[in-house]
C-alpha cells in the first residue's frame, strides 16, 4: 500500500519550502493506516507554517526501506525518512545529526537508551520514532486447564510446555525462528541466558558460551522434546505464531504490544510476564525501535528541525503510540502513559523499557548480520543441528562485516 499526502510539489517562487517525508505504515487495515495519522499532523503543522509544505509518502513495511534506498542511490533522497534502520546512511555521510535539527528541549526529552541506540561513533543520527519491548504471553485458559502457573525459569517453562502438550495444545511454546523475524526471537533468548549479540564494548559475541548454552538448551530441552509444535522453528514465522496464539492454539510465546489487540479481538484470555531466564526471571528485555532520519542532500535543516520538534511534541507522540499500541519515545509522553488508565494494558511493556537492550542498530554491519541470523539460526535447533557450529559461522560473518566498517 502506498499513500501520498499533502504538499504542493516542488518549491515555488514565493519562498515556500516543500519537505518530503517517506514513512512506514503501522496500520493493520485501511481504516487505521499511518497515512491518516500523518495527514492530520501535517494539516495542523501547515496551518501554523504557511511557508512550509510537507509531502508524506507512506509505504508498507515490505517496501519502505527498499524505496528509501532506491531514492538515496539515485541521488534523490527525501528530506526525511521514517524507516527501520539508519546506520548505513549515517556511515556514508548522508544524514544530518540530531544536533543539527532538534531543539535542546526535544533532544533532552528522548528516552535515553533509545537516543543512545541512534548513535554512530557517539554521534546521534537516528532519532527514535516508535519503540516496543517484548514480554512472554501465555493463554490463561490453557494454563488453567493444565493446572500450571506462568514460568520464571527455563526449567519451569519446559515443565509447563510438557503439561500443555499432554493436554493437547498444538503449540505449547511457539518458537518463531523463521526468516521473518528470527533475529528478534533469538536476541530475547540470548538475553535470558545472559548473552546477547554483542559484549559491553559493542563487539560481536554471537558464539559466546552463554549463547551456545542457550541454543543447546532450546534444541535439547524444548524442540527435541516436541514442545514447540508441528512446524519446525526455522520455518515458523512471527506472523503465523501470533495468528495461532490469537486462535487459541499457543500456550506461550514472546510477543509485543500489537498481539494484545489481535488476541483480545478473538476472545483469548491472556497474561504477560517477563521472559523466563536460565536460573531466574530475566531482568533484561529486548527493546525495538524504528527511526526517523533527515538527509542533507536538499538542505532545509531549519525547516526539517522545526517540523520534527512538532512531530516529537508530547501530544503527537502520545497520539501515535496510542493509535498503534507502541511505546512513546519521549519521557514526557511516557510519564503520561504510565499514569493513564486508558493505557493500562501497555504499562507492563513500558515498565520493561528502561531495562531493555536494543539490537546493535548503530552498526552498519547489523543489516547483514541480521539477515544471516534470519537465514541460519533455525538450523541451530533443528534435529541433528549443532548450535556451536551455527553460532560460530554467524560469528565469523559478523566479525568480518564489523572489521569492514
Amino acid at each position: 500500500m502506498t499513500a501520498v499526502l499533502g504538499g504542493c510539489g516542488l518549491s515555488g517562487g514565493s519562498g515556500e519550502v516543500t519537505l518530503r517525508l517517506v514513512a512506514a505504515d503501522y496500520g493493520d487495515s485501511a481504516a487505521n493506516g499511518s497515512g491518516k495519522y500523518w495527514a492530520k499532523l501535517v494539516a495542523e503543522y501547515e496551518a501554523g507554517h504557511p511557508d512550509v509544505k510537507v509531502d508524506v509518502s507512506v509505504y508498507s513495511w515490505n517496501d519502505v526501506d527498499r524505496k528509501v534506498e532506491e531514492m538515496a542511490d539515485a541521488g534523490r533522497p527525501p528530506d526525511m525518512a521514517q524507516i527501520g534502520a539508519y546506520a548505513d546512511y549515517a556511515a556514508k555521510g548522508l544524514l544530518y545529526t540530531a544536533d543539527d535539527l532538534l531543539s535542546i528541549t526535544t533532544q533532552a526529552d528522548l528516552v535515553s537508551q533509545l537516543a543512545s541506540a541512534g548513535q554512530v561513533n557517539n554521534v546521534q543520527y537516528g532519532m527514535p520514532f516508535a519503540s516496543s519491548t517484548r514480554l512472554m504471553f501465555y493463554n490463561k485458559t490453557l494454563f488453567a486447564r493444565a493446572g500450571i502457573t506462568p514460568p520464571k525459569t527455563w526449567g519451569e517453562l519446559a515443565s509447563d510446555a510438557a503439561a500443555l502438550k499432554a493436554d493437547g495444545v498444538k503449540y505449547p511454546y511457539a518458537l518463531p525462528l523463521g526468516p521473518e523475524e528470527a533475529q528478534a526471537e533469538s536476541m530475547q533468548w540470548m538475553l535470558s541466558g545472559g548473552g546477547g549479540y554483542t559484549d559491553q564494548l559493542g563487539t560481536y559475541q554471537i558464539d559466546s558460551t552463554q549463547n551456545i548454552d542457550t541454543f543447546t538448551w532450546l534444541k535439547d530441552d524444548l524442540v527435541g522434546k516436541g514442545l514447540t509444535g508441528p512446524v519446525a522453528p526455522g520455518k515458523l514465522n512471527r506472523a503465523t505464531a501470533f495468528a495461532a496464539f490469537a486462535d487459541g492454539q499457543v500456550g506461550m510465546l514472546n510477543g509485543h504490544p500489537s498481539l494484545m489487540k489481535s488476541a483480545a479481538a478473538k476472545g483469548v484470555k491472556f497474561g504477560m510476564v517477563p521472559m523466563p531466564g536460565a536460573q531466574a526471571q530475566s531482568k533484561v528485555a529486548m527493546g525495538v525501535a524504528d527511526w526517523m532520519m533527515a538527509f542533507k542532500k536538499n538542505g532545509h535543516a531549519e525547516q526539517v528541525g522545526d517540523f520534527l520538534d512538532f512531530v516529537y511534541s508530547k501530544k503527537n507522540v502520545l497520539a501515535f503510540s496510542r493509535e498503534y499500541d507502541l511505546l512513546p519515545v519521549t519521557n514526557s509522553a511516557s510519564e503520561v502513559m504510565g499514569g493513564a488508565k486508558r493505557d493500562a494494558d501497555l504499562k507492563p511493556f513500558l515498565t520493561e523499557l528502561p531495562l531493555s537492550e536494543l539490537p546493535p542498530v548503530g552498526k552498519t554491519s547489523w543489516a547483514d548480520v541480521s539477515a544471516d541470523v534470519k537465514k541460519e539460526i533455525g538450523q541451530a535447533v533443528a534435529p541433528g543441528g549443532d548450535p556451536a557450529s551455527i553460532l560460530s559461522r554467524l560469528q565469523t560473518t559478523a566479525s568480518t562485516a564489523q572489521n569492514a566498517e
